[in-house]
């Protein structure tokens, strides 16, 4: 039995470094967790990827096969994986992790909005799974970047339909009031839409009261937790977060 958490979060906001220290965290307190890198692209990791998919398909390799330019090859390198799938599937087995934690590419429209993704997703275990979302603290400290966040987030669970998890990364670089704002965002409809009345107007302002209702409407938002991987601050919360969806609050292993 493996379960499955997918980071997932737009180029910058922190995915491979979360991954890193979350594992480390959940190793400290003796649950066997395990990496695995679902970027083909990436030349360098912040840890070493226990699985790797950079072993069965390279951007490199396929840019020098088929004459495309980078992003074409990352484009076909990222479905390609879906090919190989089984494998993927007996090194998880092999490999007999509790908690697996998936680092998905830096793009995250490579994994979140093409077939591939959620066909890997949800055929790489029969276990429950869950997305961590991240939003990524100094580009959402905008009433309009903010929403933008949620509106792409939405669409993520929209995709993948799993249990998803919204963490605010990088939050040892906010000072504390304006982490404070972005958690009462979070926690608040009002006084997100507060603040888009003060800080945005014409159009903008229209959109993102609009969206942001519409979002509320659905019961799409979710508080934040603020998860810093240079302080580890809000690991033990995602962990504990993760475990609630796993085994309904208990420990993963014992």
């Amino acid at each position: 039995m493996v379960f499955i958490a997918f980071i997932i979060g737009t180029a910058g906001s922190g995915k491979s470094f979360l991954t890193s220290v979350l594992v480390e965290k959940m190793r400290q307190e003796k649950q066997k967790a395990a990496t695995l890198n679902l970027d083909p692209g990436v030349i360098n990791l912040p840890y070493s990827p226990d699985i790797d998919v950079r072993d069965y398909v390279t951007v490199d390799a396929i840019m020098e096969e088929y004459g495309l330019g980078p992003n074409g090859a990352l484009i076909m390198a990222t479905d390609m994986i879906a090919s190989e799938i089984e494998q993927l599937k007996e090194e998880i087995e092999d490999l007999e992790p509790d908690i697996l934690i998936a680092d998905t590419p830096g793009q995250m429209e490579l994994f979140a909005f093409r077939a591939s993704g959620p066909f890997i997703a949800h055929g790489l275990s029969d276990e429950p799974k869950a997305i961590v979302y991240l939003f990524d603290s100094v580009f959402s400290f905008n009433p309009l970047n903010y929403i933008s966040n949620m509106f792409l987030s939405s669409a993520v669970y929209i995709r993948f339909l799993l249990p998803q998890i919204h963490v605010l990364s990088k939050c040892d670089l906010l000072p504390e009031p304006d982490l404070k704002t972005l958690l009462e965002w979070s926690e608040s409809p009002e006084a997100l839409e507060a603040a888009i009345d003060e800080r945005l107007k014409g159009t903008k302002r229209l959109l993102s009261r609009n969206i942001s209702q519409t979002i509320n409407l659905l019961d799409l938002s979710f508080p934040l937790i603020p998860v810093s991987s240079k302080t580890y601050e809000g690991l033990i919360e995602l962990s504990a977060m993760l475990e609630r969806i796993f085994k309904g609050g208990e420990k993963i292993t014992y």
